[in-house]
């Protein structure tokens, strides 16, 4: 096995650099950032490309570079049916909820809570978002850094504070440009050292249909699997409705993706942003897969996690990595340095998310006298304190030990009721308050309730449905062998009278549909309350809703940009501009909310 050499460190040095000038160029390019608009929203003139690939980079943290080849491996490639849910989630994300967060003009998706029902469900979301992110941005810079330097020796904290002070210098220098470029550059490495791996992989086996012939034999061509069972951990249905219930709190209301598409220059440029970055998620995932197929290809005799040569499955890919390509100076760095980009371009989404929602939701409204140059440098501050506090949140990941796996799957299960809030919102016009408050709470205790119990009491191996993996061809003595392989025997038979009746029925639901339960729960709850409650009695002004002109809009793009103008609210002091131009509320000065991607839901991470 190979080791790190100095021109590994070369590449990777060169992509922090890289980086970091693109931050200092956007610092000063026009000026700089002389407003909070510009610095959160990138003063709204972003076009449908960039913040396309930003998307995707932003969606890509290192786990998946590193956990979704892994998954491949010990699951099989059902995994590529999220193909099918990354389509239905866009479709979802551009054309229910872009819509009405665009002609709304506003910077915090949080701030439609208020201006839909009331300041109190605002800052209950945004203190939702700013403890799940932070959370969840320590874990997505430790937890990759660990894979790394237990496989290829790379310094572990020098990687995660190099990786933490270069994120969070071009956050604070260059807002919501900085970050979609850097993203755009950081994609185009992640792609880089994907497909150095695929295409070494394919030479060492001697062909492609080498591998597909391995894994077919394997079973790891198991694309199809329609069992109705939401206990199973991955079927048709669970990948296909839990993933798009997961990944639309994501792409739908998460302040780190809205963010993004909002601060596009017109509403079908935001609206192309989601399409094309359709295809990145795609090309994405298909890499990912062949990375997964290879792995199986080259390691079905022998398999490196069973035979103790790694600790985890994450490890893999380094393993791999250094495995094929230890004889190409620097080509390991660069999928160390792809990995890490993937860090990098979710790091600064949250950063520069967490910035925006805290001086959006939690300053402007309290300071109202502050002038744009202080809200800019205010802006600038949180940038540099989240930045601060998710390097901290690295250390404290370091200590959390089996704890991280729980940590992720709360984070997804956050987003499920928080998603049924803003379609309660968005969807029903009798909603109130007070529905919306009791749904939210309701989504939110059953969601937390199922996937703690998981945590506690995790599934049985015949409902993940891990796949034969052989260490026939290690050259390993039958003691270690054995001792490797007894573990997972005492798991798959451990007596079900240690475990409640709720761990095999309730607390074994597929982690995709954590997030599924939470939105309906919120939603029929609401519903329910809100007609209790007097709901049918309201007047929601219609800016407020999805409505049919938002739909037939995407007909008439090539006319003028819907010049059509919001109506006065009569309960609200001031009037909604033109879509597509600043809430009068709150500008100049429009902020920014990056968040995970991920991701996430359970591991996306």
């Amino acid at each position: 096995m190979g080791s790190f050499t100095v021109w590994d460190y070369v590449v990777f040095a060169a992509m922090l650099l890289v980086s970091a000038v693109i931050g200092v160029y956007y610092a000063f390019k026009g000026g700089g950032q002389k407003t909070s608009k510009d610095f959160l929203m990138g003063g709204r003139s972003m076009t449908a490309l960039p913040v396309a690939l930003s998307l995707t980079a932003s969606f890509m943290s290192a786990v998946t570079v590193l956990g979704t080849p892994a998954e491949i491996y010990r699951y099989g490639a059902i995994f590529c049916i999220f193909a099918i849910t990354y389509g239905l989630v866009v479709l979802c994300s551009a054309e229910i909820f872009l819509p009405v967060f665009y002609k709304l003009g506003i910077t915090s998706t949080y701030e439609y809570l208020e201006l839909r029902f009331n300041k109190y469900l605002r800052l209950c979301g945004t203190i939702l978002f700013i403890i799940q992110t932070t959370l969840y941005t320590g874990i997505v810079i430790y937890a990759p850094a660990l894979a790394l330097n237990q496989v290829t020796g790379f310094d572990l904290w020098g990687a995660v504070v190099a990786t933490g002070v270069v994120c969070t210098f071009y956050c604070t220098l260059g807002g919501l440009k900085a970050v979609v470029w850097t993203d755009v550059f950081q994609v185009g490495i992640m792609v880089a050292g994907f497909s150095s791996v695929i295409i070494r992989a394919v030479v060492v086996q001697e062909g492609i249909g080498c591998i597909v012939n391995d894994s077919y034999y394997g079973g790891r061509l198991n694309f199809w699997d329609f069992d109705p069972n939401p206990l199973q951990r991955h079927t048709f249905w669970t990948i296909v409705i839990g993933g798009t219930f997961t990944w639309t709190a994501i792409y739908g209301v998460n302040q780190s993706q809205v963010q993004r598409y909002i601060a596009c220059k017109s509403r079908f440029h935001a609206k192309m942003s989601l399409y094309i970055n359709l295809v990145g998620l795609w090309a994405i995932l298909a890499c990912a897969v062949l990375c997964g197929l290879a792995l199986y290809s080259i390691y079905k005799d022998c398999d490196p996690w069973t035979a103790k040569q790694v600790s985890a499955l994450d490890q893999l890919m380094p393993y791999l990595v250094l495995d094929i390509l230890h004889d190409f100076p620097g080509v390991p760095g660069l999928f160390v340095a792809s990995a890490y980009s993937g860090t990098l371009s979710t790091v600064s989404s949250s950063i520069n998310a967490l910035a925006a929602v805290t001086v959006e939701d939690l300053i402007r409204p309290y300071f109202k006298s502050l002038s744009e140059k202080k809200l800019s440098w205010i802006s600038m501050g949180m940038s540099l304190f989240y930045g601060g506090v998710c390097i901290a949140m690295a250390a404290v990941a370091s200590l959390l030990g089996a704890l991280l796996q729980a940590a992720l799957s709360i984070f997804g299960m956050v987003g499920g009721p928080l998603l049924g809030l803003f379609a309660l919102g968005i969807l029903c016009s009798f909603a109130n308050a007070i529905g919306a408050f009791v749904g939210l709470v309701s989504g939110f205790v059953i969601s937390l309730w199922v996937g703690i119990g998981s945590q506690i009491y995790p599934p049985l191996p015949e409902r993940t449905k891990p796949l034969y993996l052989s260490t026939a061809g290690c050259n390993i003595s039958l003691e270690n062998l054995t001792s490797t392989v007894n573990p997972l025997t005492r798991i798959t038979n451990t007596p079900t009278t240690e475990r409640p009746a709720l761990a095999d029925n309730w607390y074994s639901l597929s982690y995709l549909y954590f997030s599924t339960l939470g939105t309906l729960i919120t939603v029929a709850v609401g519903i329910i309350t809100s007609l209790l409650t007097g709901g049918l009695k309201q007047n929601t002004d219609r800016k407020f809703l999805l409505t049919k002109e938002d739909f037939l809009s995407n007909f008439s793009w090539s006319k003028s940009e819907t010049p059509e103008k919001v109506e006065v609210l009569n309960w609200k002091p001031f009037t909604m501009a033109a879509e597509g131009t600043d809430n009068p509320a709150f500008s100049p000065i429009e902020m920014d909310i990056a968040s995970n991607k991920n991701k996430v839901n359970g591991p996306h991470i």
